[in-house]
């Protein structure tokens, strides 16, 4: 190290903090001290004692040169450059520079003789950084553990991330509270949200960050969060570019993308966009060590992140950027145009902007007019969401554009008709020309013009542009453009009435030519999400040309595949609202929505809403004799699948058998998939009564053909291998079960992914199917991991959710957590009452659970008197015969036994055991465990020879069954198995 310069302050401006860091580092790894310093020169007024305050540090002076300081050019920071100059000139030996931009440096930096860093290897670059610092001997580098800063100039490894905007001014406090905070929080990983009205400025905020810092980050990813579906798309491509196998499944993608950021130890940042409500893009916020960047509007974010007020530009701010913007502004009219358009960033752009292709407007005339004006000038009607001002600077914006570019004003007006945000530019390009209104029928088509116009738009507005490498053309396009919400609301809101339907019209149809027309296909997911924000603003939803509700219905239906419940029942309930009114309610679309809004709304579980709609729809096709077979076949199918689930077995069954003959005459064949689809549901529906035997015949009849139509891994013959196994269960076959299920959860992990809501019901049963194999350690463990992940996804109230939260509860029971059991068991029995009833039988079931419960905790008069109350309750249910009436009325002959009525128990137990032989077989566990029940309560009073029968039998047949080593035949032989619990079924 050479001893006589023992220290070196690297200063920056704040753009370059990436920069200053790396050049620390390299100057300490060679073995001298070295610290980096901001410093603001726009804060104070230029002076040779300000800069001579930097020479107080000791050693040499290594200044970091970047993009900022093109401002030295300026006139009104010419004396900055001169002071800068003086000052080197009295200290050329301790003050030197580095040049970190690739812009033409201003006269007073090149005096400085200032060392080019940027397009060179690392390598290259640290020998040109210890040069310049005076260092000509390195030291030996001492081992370190810490990661050293990146080098900049080397890209992320993984990134995908918007063009910077060369023009961006100002912000620094901004960013540096950002970045600080995010640094702060590297280990543990931290989340801040930029929050501000629209047109402040947010996302270039964001967008400055991420390309000023993104040299301190191994992944960077930019999601457009402004709707839900887009979000997700974009946020699981990230899966694919980490390099992350997940298949075609976005569910799958997503838990990839974020289990592998939450394992790497790559530096990582996500930046999600125009963000709304945090609960829609909660599964997009990983943990780990990285960051999150949200720009949104919401307060509500402040729950979930460190919150960043955005505000207007300060002034300064205002000046500079407007003189970027425009370059024949003077300071002071800069001045007041800021003062004009209140120093709003995205009107400032847009007003410097118009002034600097228009050269002969008289400025201060045209910021008269912006304060003063009088928006009825210009042609358009007022509207009280904007100031005057700002409907006056658009006005003129749009009329000079419509003099000067008309095809380039009629592209605007056009993209109007489409969501803000990223508008779908790949979607017009690949448009016929027949659909295009005149003349972008001729600009489009042509790659030249095409770009001429966008350029033409980006000039005069505040739409940014992104361009892609066309394969095809050789050639460079736009790809995406991006128009703020504000001013796309302003665009159509002066648009005429015919004018309006003229774009619109052009606009469905560019829509319907991108729809693939087939949204079960995994492939075409993307193409729908990008679809989607478009359907309202394009007025998609009021059409009634069958082509465009056809693109509704499949868009409706991509939702349901992706599991987004509740955004396809909004989209289905709008699209009934507008169609039915003027199509009538049985005609194909109205009807097709009305189904798809019912399964939403099963699947949502508002069973009551969905069976008023599914009712209905069934009425007025019965009043319509023309009724295509089709839709009636679909409403009979539709209302007994809510039916089942509002626990109304035996007219679900009725509808089910009714839908199932009528599908088999009118389509020709019981293995059609339609078909199959409604036998499915009749075999849910005789398992949901207790007829089992006959419900696992229907379902591997189903199964067989799903096998040869499907294939094995197709969802659909997943499905019905679960339900096979479910079934096998239900009647104690638990180790046929076993060996399914197993087999299939490992399918559905790969087809699917481990939080879809298929998946979650075959770890469910895989759970139960442990757990009565006697492995109660897994079973629990297994099933405590399907109860958060339901919990996650869909909240503690969904129906998934509440079926894993009573077997959970009944594992807490069984491996000896009593107290949090019966915490759990209690809140899902009142959350079943509440949502389905107190008399549905899943109310009542869960209720009943309690009985074991209390009993445990030896309170036997209590678990007594509940045990016959949910007894009468659950008979009138489901019947007396039935398999949950039969296990609730167990429960209750052992209530009685621990009471000490060992008579009615004996009652209670002949009866039941007669019905359960019945209804169940001698074979059943549940029937040969009530026999040795029995056998305890008639020992009890004094009828041993029959007790040493029936005890002698019970144990027989269960052997049979499960074999002697196993745990229910074990505590059969010792007198211990005195309870059954209920578990809600799977429809």
């Amino acid at each position: 190290m050479a001893e006589h310069i023992p220290h070196v302050t690297v200063v920056f401006a704040g753009q370059s903090e990436p920069w200053a860091n790396w050049i620390v580092g390299q100057i300490n790894a060679a073995g001298c001290a070295a610290a980096p310093v901001r410093w603001s020169p726009a804060r104070q007024g230029p002076s040779q004692d300000a800069l001579t305050g930097l020479l107080e540090a000791p050693g040499r002076i290594l200044l970091v040169i970047d993009d900022w300081f093109e401002k030295f050019a300026e006139v009104r920071y010419e004396a900055w450059g001169d002071a800068l100059r003086q000052v080197h000139g009295r200290h050329p030996d301790r003050i030197a520079a580095v040049s970190v931009t690739t812009r033409p440096l201003p006269d007073a930096l090149i005096a400085l003789g200032p060392v080019a860093l940027r397009g060179l290897r690392a390598e290259a670059a640290r020998r040109r950084v210890l040069e310049a610092a005076g260092i000509t001997a390195v030291a030996p580098q001492a081992v370190s553990l810490d990661r050293p800063p990146r080098f900049p100039d080397n890209p992320p490894r993984v990134q995908n991330v918007p063009r910077r905007n060369r023009r961006f001014t100002g912000r620094g406090e901004i960013l540096d509270r950002v970045h600080d905070h995010l640094a702060a929080s590297r280990t543990e990983g931290g989340v801040l949200a930029l929050c501000g009205p629209g047109g402040i400025g947010k996302t270039q905020i964001a967008l400055e960050y991420v390309h000023r810092f993104k040299g301190e980050y191994d992944i960077v990813w930019w999601v457009d969060a402004t709707g839900r579906g887009t979000a997700r798309e974009q946020f699981g491509a990230l899966a694919d570019a980490l390099g992350v196998p997940t298949g075609a499944n976005l569910d799958r993608s997503i838990a990839a993308a974020v289990e592998r950021l939450r394992a790497t130890a790559d530096s990582w940042l996500i930046v999600l966009d125009g963000a709304g409500d945090p609960a829609k893009v909660q599964a997009l916020l990983p943990d780990g060590p990285g960051h999150v960047l949200v720009t949104t509007s919401q307060q509500e974010w402040s729950a979930e992140a460190e919150l960043v007020q955005v505000n207007r530009f300060e002034r300064e701010e205002s000046i500079t950027f407007a003189g970027r913007r425009s370059g024949r502004l003077s300071e002071s009219e800069a001045g007041l145009l800021a003062e004009a358009v209140e120093d709003l960033p995205l009107l400032l752009d847009q007003t410097a902007a118009w002034l600097g292709i228009n050269p002969t407007v008289d400025v201060l005339e045209y910021i008269r007019e912006l304060k003063k004006g009088d928006p009825d000038r210009f042609g358009l009607l007022a509207s009280k969401e904007y100031p005057e001002s700002f409907q006056v600077a658009w006005a003129k914006t749009l009329n000079s554009l419509h003099d000067q570019d008309v095809g380039a004003w009629k592209l605007l007006n056009l993209l109007a008709c489409f969501s803000p945000g990223v508008v779908p530019v790949r979607l017009l390009q690949a448009a016929r020309a027949a659909d295009l209104p005149k003349p972008l029928d001729r600009v489009v088509p042509e790659p030249s013009s095409w770009n001429s116009a966008l350029r033409r738009l980006s000039e005069v507005t505040s739409m940014r542009l992104e361009y892609d490498s066309s394969p095809r053309m050789d050639a460079v396009t736009v790809g995406t453009l991006r128009m703020h919400r504000l001013f796309h609301s302003f665009v159509r809101h002066t648009q005429g009435p015919d004018e309006r339907a003229e774009l619109s019209a052009a606009a469905l149809r560019v829509l319907v030519s991108a729809d693939p027309r087939d949204p079960t296909s995994s492939r075409n997911w993307a193409r729908y999400a990008e679809l989607i924000p478009h359907l309202r603003i394009s007025g998609a939803l009021e059409s009634a040309d069958e082509d465009v509700r056809t693109l509704v219905l499949n868009c409706i239906e991509y939702l349901r595949m992706r599991g987004e419940y509740e955004d396809g029942r909004s989209l289905s309930h709008e699209a009934i609202a507008h169609w039915q009114p003027v199509s009538g309610p049985t005609s194909r679309s109205v009807l097709v929505a009305v189904h798809q809004k019912a399964n939403m709304l099963r699947r949502l579980g508002r069973y009551t809403e969905a069976e008023s709609v599914g009712r209905a729809v069934l009425d007025r096709l019965a009043d319509n004799g023309d009724a295509e077979p089709i839709e009636v076949i679909r409403a009979r199918d539709g209302l007994g699948g809510t039916l089942m689930a509002l626990g109304r077995y035996d007219e679900a069954r009725a509808l089910l058998e009714q839908a199932a003959a009528e599908a088999t005459t009118a389509l020709g064949s019981a293995w059609v998939p339609r078909t199959l689809s409604v036998r499915n549901n009749l075999a849910e529906v005789m398992g949901l009564q207790g007829h089992y035997e006959e419900s696992l015949h229907l379902h591997r009849e189903i199964l067989a053909a799903r096998v040869e139509l499907l294939g094995g891994r197709n969802p659909l013959t997943l499905h019905s291998a679960l339900r096979t196994a479910w079934t096998l269960r239900l009647l104690g076959r638990y180790r046929e079960a076993l060996e399914i299920q197993e087999h299939n959860s490992l399918l559905h992990g790969q087809e699917l992914d481990r939080n879809h809501g298929q998946t979650l019901n075959a770890d469910h049963n895989l759970a139960l199917c442990l757990r009565r194999e006697g492995k109660l350690l897994q079973a629990r463990q297994l099933m405590l991991s399907v109860r958060k992940r339901r919990t996650a996804r869909r909240g503690r109230r969904h129906p998934g959710t509440l079926r894993a939260s009573a077997d959970y509860a009944m594992l807490l029971r069984e491996t000896g957590d009593i107290r949090a059991a019966y915490d759990l068991a209690d809140d899902t029995a009142a959350l079943y009452a509440v949502q389905l009833g107190e008399d549905h039988p899943y109310a009542v079931g869960t209720r009943a659970n309690l009985v074991l419960l209390l009993s445990d905790a030896g309170e036997h008069e209590g678990a007594g008197a509940l045990a016959e109350q949910t007894l009468r309750r659950m008979a009138e249910a489901v019947g007396a015969d039935h398999p949950w009436t039969l296990g609730v009325a167990f429960n209750t002959a052992t209530a009685r036994h621990r009471i000490g009525d060992d008579e009615g128990a004996v009652r209670l137990g002949e009866d039941l055991l007669r019905r359960a032989t019945r209804t169940l077989g001698a074979q059943h566990p549940l029937t040969s465990t009530i026999a040795a029940a029995l056998a305890q309560d008639l020992r009890a009073t004094g009828d041993e020879a029959r007790a040493d029968a029936l005890q002698a039998d019970a144990l027989v047949r269960i052997t049979a069954l499960l074999g002697r080593d196993h745990q229910h035949v074990r505590s059969i032989r010792h007198g211990m198995q005195r309870y059954w619990d209920f578990e809600p079924q799977l429809f």
